[in-house]
């Protein structure tokens, strides 16, 4: 197996190259560096600095590596930057998705395996319940929407073409390498700011001063442990989550407990294009053998850890 995995120096992408490479895979980059770290990458993995949008790019990267499989987590990530540039959005995600699948099927890649949103795809998920593969896509964001339709891309391809795929429907991703100066990331921003002493923003659900929005939170190791299997044996759709909820506030105090430290919380009001609650059922993974192993407090402790000594 020779994994090309696209956003490999960013957050997620660097650890799954991180946990092929261990194992003996071949493996290879292919990252902007747009918001990727060069330093992210292990020594001696090859390393492309090519953008989704470059075809001329993309060719040589698959002229010279001859993936068999493609871990594709390269994206414009944002809610926020997509509601305000939704033409950005289309452009990253599903045109540079696009010629991705082109250079798939030009050059006989077997599999691919999706990054997808689980916590935004299905739109506002009602208290007491978790979102499951089944639930049609509710997209409120141009980010969810390009979500959504490249997975109606790879369906398309997979019947056309006979390329196998995955689409991992991830919760809300957080760890070790996360960028802490971003919109996103709430475990990662936090953490930064309480371990430095500074205020932090506390986005609200409704109105300033709540406890903020509900979201399921997955520790990124867990996210490699479903990618792997995703890679050697799943098709099909997939949430990556753990089927529990906790807000925005829960995260701060977790944050807190672990730090120390208890900041200053500016209340603010919601963010265009986030939603309420959401929450994904891991049912449909953990039927395969897979299942999050790494607790909401437990993980905390250890992204802050991370950011102390980093």
């Amino acid at each position: 197996m020779r994994v090309l995995v696209t956003g490999g120096a960013g957050f997620i992408g660097s650890h799954i190259v991180e946990s092929l490479w261990k194992e003996g895979v071949e493996v290879a980059v292919l990252d902007n560096l747009a918001t990727g770290k060069r330093e992210n990458v292990p020594q001696g993995i090859y390393f492309y600095k090519v953008d989704l949008r470059d075809k001329e790019g993309l060719e040589r990267v698959f002229r010279e590596f001859r993936p068999t499989h493609v871990s594709h987590q390269a994206a414009q990530a944002s809610v926020k930057v997509s509601v305000e540039n939704p033409l950005l959005d289309f452009e990253v995600n599903l045109m540079g998705g696009l010629n991705l699948l082109e250079a798939c099927r030009k050059w006989g890649v077997e599999k691919l395996v999706f990054a997808s949103t689980g916590g935004a795809i299905y739109g506002e998920v009602p208290e007491g319940e978790s979102a499951e593969e089944t639930w049609p896509p509710r997209p409120k964001s141009p980010y969810a929407a390009s979500k959504a339709s490249f997975e109606h891309y790879l369906s398309a391809y997979g019947q056309n073409y006979g390329l196998k795929w995955v689409a991992l429907r991830y919760a809300n991703v957080y760890g070790p390498r996360q960028d802490p100066h971003g919109e996103a990331g709430v475990v990662a921003i936090f953490a930064e700011r309480v371990l430095k002493g500074e205020p932090v923003t506390l986005y609200a659900r409704k109105t300033p001063g709540d406890e903020g929005c509900v979201r399921d939170y997955i520790y990124v190791e867990d996210v490699v442990r479903a990618h792997h299997l995703a890679l050697r044996g799943l098709e099909g759709v997939y949430n990556v989550g753990t089927g529990e909820g906790h807000t925005t506030k829960e995260v701060l105090e977790a944050v807190a407990e672990a730090v120390g430290k208890t900041p200053e919380v500016k209340a603010a009001p919601p963010r265009p294009g986030d939603l309420e609650r959401s929450v994904l059922s891991p049912l449909k993974l953990m039927a395969h053998g897979w299942r999050p192993e790494v607790g909401f407090r437990e993980g905390i402790r250890r992204t802050v850890a991370y950011f102390r000594k980093d």
